[in-house]
């Protein structure tokens, strides 16, 4: 036999009865039933129960063994009795009369619960989190991400993709975050980089001859943490393909997504149309870029109702050009107390408030406008806004005024809150969308300075000849994938032309030595036959996080950092030693306290 088992906690049944078997693995818990002793024993496999009586050599040396003990134990499989079967683990039928066992790995006083699905403080989990791996949760959540990575990797080759390799170390570029530098011991004074993506090189890729590149790729950024990020690395799914026009992306990532979406949802609907939204739409609608469609909220302007009327804070900003009122409206939400949290929601968000309408029964049975807005405007007005909005009795609309891009943000959680306050938003499906047409460029209010507030890879739509007119009209091919009010997916179609780059990073302040500079080794390769190409990333760890229906992304990667990008468990980020630094040449200079 074995030296360790003959089988695994998850392979015995009742056709193993009567066989004497070897299992090794931890201790889930210990149940002493009157002279009876019940073992639960637990492998990366699945749980067998043991158990074990005093006339048993082994029954003193049992008696010792506490929660996550590492232990193997010897015996004869025997079925159980029907009123004892547990039906809820694959073993259930059977239990291991133990007639020996062998102490592999005593474990000390447990710093959290290992047995159960109790909270523990993150901290905790974080500093032992190869024994929060061992929790059934947390065990089922990487498990889920390895089947998830190979069935992504598994549907890229099927549809004619090669997966390549890109350099973990590189060059510095930027990519909207900083990056994370890496001192050369041979090249005092200069760095490497970790890549944030490895966008240029599957551009390089592209360029070289090869066609429906992917990579499961890890990517390093130095960004702060947030429910759906991680604060130092992150796993795409990348891909890049030749000669492609933007429907041609979308029509190859939706089946593959889809598809894993159906496999590992759990049964919940997975909505297979998926709709194009222009960003200026979706931030208007829904107050984000990456909107949960399965609100049906949708926001909209109503500044005419408010123009010229007798609620002056509105009246007066919509004066000035520029400024707007929209609405959002909150069917079933017709109450005053709900209306007054809603109210205090936006003062929390910085805001002075939140106006609002909603719409009642009178007293003679008629419908009325109530609320200090109704009063202001007037019952003529406040039809014609219920009118476009479709709204009627018990509901409520809420309204924020000025530039968009100072309150869309708000308004987007607003609408997140009132959907699912008011049991609007279907949390048991997912809802895919296209985010497209998004402006290359934006301006600074306070200096008036061009700069990309996007993608500045991107092939603007119209080519040369949209860069000569006014910047803040250009769209880029670009794209980002929604999903239940995450962005899983960004991607473009690339400008691979050295005229069109150069002069959409002029446009920003950039003149063509910098981009040499910055962009020197594609900028080059373009100049020799680049084929026009465009790709995407979807991001992994976002995809687990919800198919495992998980809120923080920590839950779904194997040793997460904390919410300040350190390492509990193994001490990162740590001091460097004087040798090191001597070896790179490099000196410290640290903050004051």
């Amino acid at each position: 036999m074995h030296r360790y088992r003959s089988h695994t906690c998850g392979d015995l049944r009742e056709t193993h009865v009567g066989e004497t078997v070897r299992l090794s693995g931890w201790v889930h818990r210990v149940r002493d039933h009157g002279g009876l002793l019940f073992i639960d024993l637990r492998d990366h496999y699945g749980i067998t129960q043991c158990v074990i009586d005093p006339d048993s050599a082994a029954f003193k040396l049992a008696e010792t063994v506490r929660s996550e003990w590492c232990i193997r134990i010897d015996g004869e499989v025997k079925k159980r009795t029907d009123a004892t079967i547990n039906a809820d683990i694959a073993t259930g039928a059977v239990e291991i009369f133990i007639r020996d066992m062998e102490i592999l790995g005593a474990a000390k006083e447990l710093p959290l619960p290992v047995f159960g699905d109790q909270d523990y403080p993150e901290e905790i989990r974080l500093k032992y989190r190869y024994l929060d791996l061992r929790r059934e949760k947390l065990h089922n959540n990487i498990m889920l991400r390895s089947k998830v990575v190979a069935d992504l990797r598994s549907r890229m080759w099927d549809i004619g993709f090669t997966e390549f390799q890109t350099p973990i170390i590189t060059a510095s570029s930027p990519e909207g975050a900083r990056d994370f530098l890496v001192p050369s011991r041979l090249h005092p004074g200069k760095f490497y980089a970790l890549p944030q993506a490895p966008q240029q090189f599957k551009q390089l890729i592209m360029v070289s001859g090869f066609d429906r590149y992917f990579q499961i790729a890890p990517c390093f950024r130095d960004e702060d943490p947030r429910a759906d990020r991680s604060p130092t690395d992150f796993y795409q799914l990348d891909l890049e393909m030749s000669y492609v026009e933007q429907q041609d992306i979308f029509d190859t990532v939706e089946p593959v997504l889809a598809g894993c979406f159906e496999k590992f949802g759990g049964g919940r609907p997975v909505n297979r149309n998926w709709p194009q939204i222009a960003y200026r739409d979706a931030m208007l609608w829904y107050g984000s870029d990456k909107p949960d469609l399965r609100n049906p909220i949708k926001m909209q302007v109503v500044s005419e109702h408010f123009a010229g009327s007798g609620f002056a804070i509105f009246a007066k900003l919509l004066e000035q050009d520029g400024n707007e009122v929209r609405a959002i409206p909150a069917p079933t939400g017709g109450s005053r107390k709900f209306c007054d949290r809603m109210n205090k929601f936006a003062q929390d968000e910085g805001l002075p408030g939140m106006g609002y309408i909603f719409w009642r029964k009178a007293d003679d049975g008629s419908m009325e406008a109530a609320g200090p807005l109704a009063k202001n405007i007037g019952p003529e007005r406040t039809e014609a806004i219920r009118v476009q909005l479709g709204l009627d009795v018990g509901d409520a609309a809420f309204f924020l005024g000025g530039k968009p891009k100072s309150f869309e943000k708000i308004a987007g959680k607003a609408r997140n809150i009132i959907g699912e306050e008011l049991g609007l938003t279907d949390l048991n499906r997912f809802e895919f969308a296209w985010i497209v047409d998004f402006p290359i460029y934006e301006q600074d209010p306070d200096t008036g300075k061009i700069d990309f507030e996007h993608n500045p890879f991107s092939m603007p739509q119209g080519g040369l000849d949209a860069l000569n007119g006014d910047p803040l009209e250009v769209k880029g091919f670009q794209y980002d994938l929604a999903c239940n009010g995450h962005e899983l997916v960004s991607g473009a179609i690339r400008n691979h032309k050295p005229e069109i780059m150069y002069r959409a990073f002029e446009i920003a302040g950039y003149p063509n030595s910098e981009v040499d500079k910055r962009f020197g080794g594609m900028v080059n390769a373009f100049q020799y036959g680049a084929p026009p190409h465009g790709g995407c990333a979807a991001g992994i760890d976002r995809i687990v996080m919800l198919l495992a229906n998980e809120a923080n992304i920590r839950e779904v990667i194997m040793f997460p950092m904390n919410q300040k990008a350190e390492d509990l468990m193994m001490g990162a980020p740590s001091e460097p030693t004087t040798e090191q630094l001597r070896e790179l040449h490099l000196r410290l200079n640290l903050p004051s306290a």
